[in-house]
């Protein structure tokens, strides 16, 4: 796969499916009372660096993005197919959403307080996952929390049918939480929790929590 490749593919895929994916999973984070306790968690530690915008990255439809609010932090989304962002903008009306790429993160220099990529990196190639994690990094403030959740495997597949059984052309990758915790360290990141559960977000599912070392 090449950048280019994959990213439209990635792109096309979410904007085919981006309605039927938001009336599906709408309510699913109702179902996961684990993953609603990591981002309270991760709210709690944002208002601790004193408060600030948190980026959700890679935000589909904003279901995340507006619980983060509903937290009280000042969550704003991106996400890399405009038609997720439409259903979006429809669904969190006065919320910001924008279109862009976690591989090309158009943010300034530590402009935010904390960062989420919940179930967001699992189209991200290995080889990309370093350059992506640099990113983050780069526009978190020092000692500003990053959440990630993922699907936990070995193995990558590739996803040709989806929400509303919809042709998709996307690669899922699953990650073990050491590899994870590798390239988190090697970007500059320290880890404080990370887990592994089943919910209705995953049947395997991955949450990690680092922070912004300075």
């Amino acid at each position: 796969m090449n950048e280019d490749g994959w990213l439209a593919d990635t792109r096309t895929s979410y904007d085919t499916v981006a309605a039927e994916y938001a009336e599906l999973t709408r309510h699913i984070l109702d179902e996961a009372p684990e993953e609603r306790a990591a981002l309270a968690l991760f709210a709690d530690l944002v208002r601790a660096q004193g408060g600030g915008p948190v980026a959700d990255v890679g935000c589909g439809t904003g279901r995340i993005t507006g619980h983060l609010r509903d937290l009280g932090l000042d969550a704003f989304g991106i996400d890399l197919s405009p038609g997720m962002i439409e259903v979006a903008r429809r669904d969190h009306p006065g919320v910001r959403f924008d279109l862009g790429s976690m591989t090309d993160l158009a943010l300034a220099d530590a402009s935010v307080t904390g960062l989420v990529a919940w179930y967001s990196l699992i189209h991200i190639p290995d080889d990309e996952i370093s350059s992506v994690l640099a990113h983050f990094r780069r526009v978190l403030r020092p000692g500003g929390p990053l959440l990630l959740g993922f699907h936990v495997g070995d193995a990558s597949r590739l996803k040709t049918e989806g929400y509303g059984g919809h042709p998709m052309k996307v690669h899922v990758h699953r990650r073990q939480h050491h590899q994870t915790i590798e390239w988190l360290n090697e970007a500059g990141f320290a880890v404080e929790t990370h887990r592994t559960l089943t919910s209705a977000e995953s049947k395997l599912g991955g949450i990690t929590l680092a922070r912004r070392q300075p």
